[in-house]
C-alpha cells in the first residue's frame, strides 16, 4: 500500500512547471529578435550571393553557385579591391582594439574615485557615444578641413606662430586612415570606459586592502588585483571592439568615400557601393558573408587564445 502524497505536493508540481517555463518565455523576445534581424538577413545574404541579382536588370536572376565568391577572392578584376579593403579593416582593428581598450582602462581607473563631481566627468567622457556617428563625422570633417581655415590647421598654425603649413588630412593617403582612427577612438572610448568602470567597481575592496597590508605598491596592486579582476571584462571589451572595427562604414562614407585611391576603403563600404552604385547586390552579399566568416574566425581564435592562457595560468 502506497503512502498518500503530501497535501502540498499537487500544488508544488504545477508551480514548479510554471517556473520551468519562465526562463524560456523571458528569453523568447531576445531569441526572436536575433532570428528576425540577424539570422534571417544572414541567410538571405547567403542566398543572394549564390545568384546574379542586379538592381538595374529586370531579367530573372541566374544561379551562379560560388562564382561571386570566386570573383571577389580570386579574380584579378575584383579581388584586388576586396583584399585592400579587408586589409584596411584589419589595420583599423589592429590599432583601435588595443589603443581604445588601453585608453578606456586608463579613463576608468581615473574616474573610479570617490571625488566630488566625478559623475559629471563620467557623463562628459560618455557623451560622444550618445551622438550619431553621422553627426560626429560631419563635425570632424569641419575640424579636418584642408584649407587654412580648417579648425585643426588653424590651431596648429597659431601654436607654431604660422610655421605649420595646412595639411589635407583626409586627402592624403598617409593621414586619411589615422584621421579616421582618431575620430573612432574619441567617439567610442566612452562605451568601453563605462563597461570597465562597472568591472572595477565589482572588484572587492578587501582585495586592495589585503594587498596594501602585504606591502604591495600601486603598480603591484594593479597587476595582482585589478587586471585579474577585469580579465573577463577586458576580453568582452576587446571582442566587442574588434567586431565594431570590422563594421567600419559611417566615418569612411562621410569623410573620405573610400579615398584617396582606396586608402580608407573597407569591406562594408565596398559592399554598399557595389550594391547601390554598381547595382550588383549578389557580389555585395558575397562580400558580407566573407567578412562574417573572417570576423567569426578571429573571434573564435581570440577566445581560444584566452582560454589557453587561463589554463596555463
Amino acid at each position: 500500500m502506497t503512502a498518500p502524497a503530501p497535501p502540498g505536493a499537487a500544488r508544488t508540481r504545477p508551480k514548479a512547471r510554471r517556473q520551468g517555463w519562465a526562463g524560456p518565455l523571458m528569453a523568447l523576445p531576445a531569441v526572436a529578435g536575433l532570428a528576425l534581424f540577424v539570422a534571417l538577413p544572414f541567410a538571405m545574404a547567403i542566398g543572394l550571393s549564390l545568384f546574379n541579382v542586379r538592381l538595374d536588370s529586370f531579367r530573372p536572376p541566374d544561379f551562379f553557385a560560388l562564382e561571386q565568391y570566386r570573383r571577389i577572392l580570386v579574380s584579378p578584376d575584383f579581388s584586388g579591391d576586396f583584399y585592400r579593403a579587408l586589409g584596411n579593416n584589419v589595420l583599423f582593428a589592429a590599432v583601435i582594439v588595443p589603443v581604445q581598450t588601453a585608453a578606456a582602462l586608463a579613463l576608468a581607473l581615473l574616474l573610479n574615485r570617490p571625488l566630488r563631481g566625478m559623475p559629471v566627468f563620467r557623463t562628459f567622457f560618455f557623451m560622444p557615444v550618445v551622438f550619431p556617428m553621422a553627426l560626429i563625422a560631419t563635425v570632424w570633417r569641419l575640424i579636418l578641413d584642408p584649407g587654412p581655415d580648417g579648425m585643426l590647421n588653424s590651431v596648429l598654425g597659431l601654436a607654431t606662430f604660422g610655421l605649420f603649413s595646412p595639411q589635407d588630412w583626409l586627402g592624403d593617403a598617409a593621414t586619411a586612415m589615422p584621421s579616421i582612427m582618431l575620430l573612432s577612438l574619441w567617439q567610442g572610448v566612452g562605451f568601453q570606459m563605462v563597461i570597465l568602470l562597472a568591472g572595477l567597481q565589482g572588484i572587492p575592496r578587501q582585495l586592495y586592502e589585503a594587498a596594501e597590508v602585504d606591502g604591495a605598491g600601486r603598480w603591484q596592486r594593479f597587476r595582482a588585483v585589478t587586471l585579474p579582476g577585469l580579465r573577463n571584462t577586458l576580453v568582452f571589451v576587446a571582442l566587442v571592439t574588434m567586431i565594431l572595427s570590422f563594421r567600419l562604414f559611417d566615418q569612411v562614407y562621410i569623410l573620405t568615400r573610400g579615398g584617396p585611391d582606396g586608402a580608407t576603403s573597407t569591406v562594408m563600404y565596398l559592399a554598399v557601393t557595389t550594391a547601390f552604385a554598381e547595382s550588383n547586390v549578389s557580389r555585395a552579399a558575397a562580400m558580407t558573408v566573407v567578412l562574417f566568416v573572417v570576423v567569426l574566425g578571429l573571434t573564435l581564435l581570440q577566445r581560444r587564445l584566452v582560454t589557453q592562457e587561463r589554463e596555463i595560468s
